[in-house]
C-alpha cells in the first residue's frame, strides 16, 4: 500500500513527508533536532512542557508558534525550528523550567543546549515537571487509571484520586519508569537546587554533514 505523502520547508529544506504525521516525527524522520520534555513515542503529544515550539507558517500566511509535537504536516506548511523568536521562546521556558526543577537532569541538559549561562529566578527544588507522562503511560499503556492531574496554576499537581491508591492501580511502576524526575543530575542534588550549565552543548558536538543538524543519523556522522 503506497502511503499518502506531503511536502514542507523545514528550515529552507524541502521535504517529503508521510500525510498525518507531527511536525515533531517530520523533523526527526531527517534528523532536525526539536527539543521535548513531555513527548514519548506511543504515547498521546501533550505539548506541556512547550519546549517543543516552531514557527509556522500555513500557504503564505503570518508566521505563528505551535507545539512541534502536536501539530500535525499539511502540504504547503513552512516551518523555522530555529528563527530568533524561536529560540527567545526556549530559553525563556528552558530558564523557568530549570529554575523549578533544578534537580532534574533532563531541565539542566536542555538548559545546557539553549545556551543559557545563568537563571533570573529562585531555585525551586521540584522534583514534578507536570509533563503527564506517567498519567499518560498509567492510561494508555498500563490501563490502570490511577493517576490525573489535580489542582490548578501553581497548585498543579499528580496525583491518585483523593490522594489515595486506587484498586486499578497494578504496581507496575510504569509511572516511575517514564518519570524524568527520577534523573538527578551528574553533580548530584542540591538544595535548594542550582544550575549546572556543564552539559554537552550543541556547538560542541561534531557535525557530519552540510546541514549541521544535530541528531543527523548520515553515513558521516562520527558519533
Amino acid at each position: 500500500m503506497k502511503r499518502e505523502t506531503v511536502h514542507i520547508t523545514i528550515d529552507g529544506r524541502l521535504l517529503e513527508v508521510e500525510k498525518g504525521s507531527t511536525v515533531l516525527q517530520a523533523g526527526r524522520e531527517f534528523g532536525i533536532h526539536i527539543p521535548t520534555m513531555c513527548f514519548m513515542e506511543h504515547l498521546t503529544p501533550y505539548g506541556g512542557c512547550r519546549i517543543c515550539v516552531v514557527e509556522i507558517a500555513n500557504n503564505g500566511s503570518k508566521p505563528f508558534v505551535d507545539t512541534a509535537c502536536t501539530y500535525e504536516v499539511r502540504d504547503g506548511l513552512v516551518i523555522q525550528t530555529k528563527s530568533p523568536r524561536i529560540i527567545r521562546a526556549r530559553k525563556m521556558l528552558a530558564e523557568l523550567m530549570v529554575a523549578s526543577a533544578p534537580n532534574v537532569k533532563i531541565a539542566q541538559d536542555i538548559a545546557a543546549r539553549m545556551g543559557l549561562l545563568k537563571v533570573r529566578f529562585p531555585m525551586e527544588d521540584n522534583r514534578c515537571v507536570l509533563c503527564g507522562l506517567c498519567i499518560r503511560m498509567c492510561y494508555e499503556q498500563m490501563d490502570g487509571r490511577a493517576l490525573g492531574f489535580a489542582g490548578r496554576g501553581m497548585d498543579r499537581k499528580v496525583s491518585m484520586p483523593f490522594e489515595v491508591r486506587p484498586d486499578t492501580c497494578r504496581l507496575c511502576r510504569g509511572c516511575d519508569f517514564v518519570c524524568p524526575g527520577v534523573v538527578v543530575p551528574c553533580h548530584g542534588v542540591k538544595d535548594p537546587g542550582e544550575f549546572c550549565g556543564k552539559c554537552v552543548r550543541l556547538d560542541e558536538i561534531p557535525n557530519c554533514c552540510e546541514f549541521g543538524t544535530f541528531g543527523c543519523f548520515c553515513e558521516h556522522n562520527p558519533l
